[in-house]
């Protein structure tokens, strides 16, 4: 059986379910079942309705993505061990490994949703000290007197 390439609406929302169950679209589209990634990015460019539609997937993914980061955040159940002694240690490399996932996550949810996730940038413009800028204007008439 051939990959779908023809455009419906039942393949779309398809996609864009599991695009909102946490799915990559590189993972959905290695489904024999589903359209190839160029297929996918073809149909968004063609079809306004399923680019809102993505779009709102996409959105709804990057919300899951910060409810991921909560979970992962205040599971600690992993982070420390008993030794061979009866000893309380400290597994570092849980601890790193949860804040790569947690670091991950706020990367990509930033990137899918900027305006929610994304770091606010500010910019002020000020003269010398924080004070006022000064604009000064010099106006000279050059001419035949």
């Amino acid at each position: 059986m051939a990959r779908p390439s023809k455009f419906s609406q039942a393949i779309a929302n398809a996609i864009c379910t599991r695009l909102m169950e946490g799915e990559s679209l590189r993972a959905i589209c290695q489904d024999q079942k589903m359209p190839g990634q160029r297929t996918v990015y073809q149909w968004l460019n063609d079809k306004p309705e399923f680019q809102q539609q993505y779009a709102r997937a996409r959105e709804v993914q990057a919300d899951r993505l910060a409810e991921e980061i909560l979970e992962i955040a205040d599971d600690g159940s992993r982070d420390t061990y008993e030794d061979d002694e009866g000893n309380i240690r400290t597994d570092h490399e849980v601890v790193a490994r949860s804040r790569l996932r947690v670091d991950s996550r706020k990367w990509l949810a930033s990137k899918m949703a900027p305006k929610k996730y994304g770091d606010k940038v500010t910019q002020e413009i000020g003269g010398i000290g924080g004070g006022p800028v000064e604009m000064n204007h010099k106006i000279e008439f050059i001419g035949d007197d």
